[in-house]
């Protein structure tokens, strides 16, 4: 009796805290409805919609009017001769990105930590962040004339003239490529503000203890971006269905769909070109869910391993 008495009056005492505090600080909390609202406006009231995944959806009869179908669309897409190839391309495709461009902007981060010389360190810091500010459809554009067999580039360096984008062995290795080309200098920015907030008379001691370069980047710097590239971890292996649709639209020829035919341009196919809105929602509700789970699997498997949860 004596406990619930006590934990009913810390409850009683919280509630009149946190009460205090919203009275205290309630122009913070007031700034703070506008992207609650904005979050709720955009991102929970759309997902009423969900349900046409469920039901053979006609406009004319609307969402609720709508024949319901129940799994039918997943199973039809289960079925699909295309599914398993659209699955692997996708999963593959985010994994090697993962495999290879995760790592390359902590690299970069703490190869530029050790640029003393402030305007070579700034120099360095704007020709790597500029690519990420080209457009997509900009980026694609500068691959076909770079790979173009006409004149390209490449081809001249290797004296061929081979249309790398009608090879399907070689999309890939474009995708990716590109991707890091354009990314990794971005990606690298936080952990550079991470790097920048370590105690400096951590490095100081480590030179008077005789430390070389790499003792230091091993000792101090890799432990503290630890858990920034855990979280960026989560947050990349919670995307890993999905692969961007404007990159793999715009260099998908006929001749390598082999390994870019993935569930993001499969879903536009259907659901813009071809009209098929119910279709096209339960494929992309699988794709969510798949990266749903991935996101809590990841987060637990890091959460064991590091001491670290984010979710």
């Amino acid at each position: 009796m004596a406990s619930k008495t006590s934990a009913a009056v810390k409850g009683a005492a919280g509630g009149r805290n946190l009460g205090r505090r919203i009275g205290d600080y309630w122009q913070l909390y007031a700034l703070l409805l506008i992207p609650v609202a904005l979050t709720l406006i955009y991102k929970y009231i759309p997902m009423y919609g969900i349900q046409i995944a469920f039901r053979d959806y006609k406009a004319s009869s609307g969402i609720v009017g709508s024949r319901w179908v129940g799994l039918d669309w997943f199973r039809r897409f289960f079925s699909a001769p295309t599914c398993g190839r659209m699955i692997r391309n996708t999963v593959l495709l985010s994994f090697y990105s993962l495999l290879w461009g995760f790592p390359i902007p902590i690299l970069l981060s703490l190869c530029i930590n050790q640029l003393r010389f402030q305007k070579y360190k700034r120099a360095v810091q704007t020709v790597l962040y500029a690519p990420h500010f080209i457009s997509t459809m900009v980026v694609c554009g500068m691959i076909r004339i770079f790979l173009s067999p006409s004149g390209g580039l490449i081809n001249l360096l290797l004296g061929t003239k081979t249309d790398f984008l009608t090879i399907s062995g070689a999309f890939r290795t474009i995708y990716i490529a590109s991707g890091i080309w354009q990314d990794a200098g971005w990606g690298c920015i936080i952990y550079l503000a991470t790097l920048a907030n370590v105690d400096t008379s951590l490095y100081e001691a480590a030179k008077v203890d005789g430390a070389s370069v790499f003792q230091r980047i091993r000792h101090i710097d890799i432990p503290a971006l630890l858990p920034m590239a855990i979280l960026n971890l989560i947050m990349s292996a919670g995307s890993l269905m999905n692969v961007g649709f404007e990159k793999v639209w715009l260099l998908q020829t006929d001749l390598n769909k082999a390994t870019s035919d993935v569930i993001a341009v499969y879903v536009y196919q259907q659901g813009i070109e071809n009209a098929k809105y119910s279709y096209s929602t339960a494929v992309g509700l699988f794709n969510t869910v798949v990266n749903l789970i991935l996101l809590f699997v990841v987060n637990r498997i890091a959460s064991k391993t590091s001491d670290v949860d984010f979710v």
